[in-house]
């Protein structure tokens, strides 16, 4: 069977198209927050090999891949490990097929397909030289080692491989955690404590993007207040690293005997539990120094343009147009996509589609400056509502936001403030 070549997006953000260029930069750092990992194509077992499945000794390990540096690599990645009869696949739920028509599209509304795919041993670190490989043998008696590589098998069969991919709730790490908990039908999983405590879903993404700011604004931008929620124990477990916390601290219950669920844990590749991430951004390349240096920009601006009663339409149809395209782009994900916590989104309070009208109006004088009068007295208001109000809004918000809301309620001020005369 042909198979078409694999990328590899190595976990997003809405995966990234790897080395191919994705133009739109919203677009690319969405794509980036997703939270799966893949490999290139390898030789699979054919579906004949279903039968040899159904034989003696089954081993099953959860395996763990710490953080790379590429931003789509920042989360980890989880692969189930099946020995058996001198076989030894890595089942990987991470892989993509980029080449297939319309992958981009589809993905961006929620109806991409990821694959589940077996890997050879031989190919097992392949893309993933120099990060820290943890793997935990799992205590599974032969029944329920024979149903997890039963399931594992019958996915990776051409017709059951694919799946409809969910960066937070059906990625690499979930897939491998629900077969376990599936094929343990003789005993009671019982998984502890986390050790983070209470945490939302972007206290965690933010914890993992924490060396790439630009990444992180992405994030903030356009996944909306769902990604604010407490998270239980087991949802947190869409971080790899979790999955295998959790793994390792966990106890299985048969015939009213406790016993852990990990019999042997062993780091395969010992490197650093930090990973392979890159070093923090400089701060004058940060997200913030960008809208601080905006912000400072407009108070300049405004300060002239108040003093000689004129408004600088370049630098107002400039900053509106921006504001505007990100509103564009945060309704557009809202309304075309399925995927999660795209909506409610409250960065619609300060970047929105109506955004436009001043960002073309202000060639229009003087016909359409009453009506902006009203827009820009409207959005002042909004605006300093906005900043003034935000800690209680149920959503979290980055820094580099409320110098870009400052920004425009100071050049709303300044068109309220001066008279007809514009360049």
């Amino acid at each position: 069977m042909h198979h078409a070549p694999f990328i590899n997006p190595r976990c997003p953000s809405l995966p990234p198209a790897c080395r191919h260029r994705v133009v739109v930069l919203l677009l690319v750092a969405w794509l980036a927050t997703a939270l799966a990992e893949g490999q290139p194509a390898v030789p699979a077992p054919a579906a004949g090999d279903t039968a040899a499945v159904a034989t003696d000794s089954v081993t099953v390990s959860l395996v763990t891949f710490y953080p790379g540096e590429e931003p789509f690599a920042i989360y980890g990645h989880t692969e189930l490990r099946v020995q058996q009869d001198g076989r030894d696949w890595y089942y990987n739920y991470g892989v993509f097929d980029f080449e297939a028509p319309g992958f981009v599209w589809r993905f961006v509304t929620g109806d991409a397909e990821y694959l589940c795919v077996p890997i050879d041993k031989q190919y097992a670190l392949m893309g993933m030289e120099g990060r820290r490989m943890v793997e935990q043998r799992l205590n599974l008696t032969a029944d329920e080692a024979h149903r997890v590589a039963d399931r594992l098998l019958w996915n990776a069969l051409p017709d059951n491989r694919a799946y409809h991919y969910r960066y937070l709730t059906d990625n690499c790490s979930t897939r491998p955690r629900d077969i376990i908990e599936a094929a343990l039908h003789d005993g009671v999983l019982h998984y502890g404590e986390p050790q983070q405590g209470e945490v939302t879903y972007r206290q965690m993404i933010r914890h993992y993007c924490r060396n790439y700011a630009w990444q992180q604004l992405g994030i903030d931008l356009v996944l909306g207040s769902r990604l604010d929620q407490p998270l239980d124990y087991r949802e947190q477990m869409f971080i790899p690293m979790v999955l295998m916390e959790a793994v390792g601290g966990a106890t299985v219950t048969r015939d009213s005997v406790s016993m852990p669920l990990v019999t042997r844990t062993d780091v395969v590749v010992d490197a650093s539990e930090q990973g392979l991430v890159l070093p923090p951004t400089p701060w004058w390349r940060t997200p913030l120094a960008a809208a601080l240096l905006v912000l400072a920009l407009a108070v300049a601006l405004t300060v002239r343009d108040v003093r000689q009663r004129r408004t600088t339409r370049w630098f107002d149809a400039l900053l509106y147009g921006t504001l505007a395209a990100i509103g564009t782009v945060i309704t557009l994900l809202a309304l075309c996509s399925s995927h999660e916590a795209l909506w409610p989104n409250w960065n619609l309070l300060w970047a929105h589609p109506l955004h436009w009208l001043p960002a073309a109006s202000v060639w229009l004088v003087p016909r359409s400056r009453c009506l902006m009068r009203g827009y820009h007295a409207a959005n002042a208001a909004v605006m300093v509502a906005a900043l003034a109000l935000w800690a209680i809004v149920p959503q979290g918000a980055n820094y580099a936001f409320f110098p870009l809301m400052a920004a425009s309620l100071l050049r709303s001020a300044s068109f309220l403030a001066t008279g007809r005369k514009q360049r």
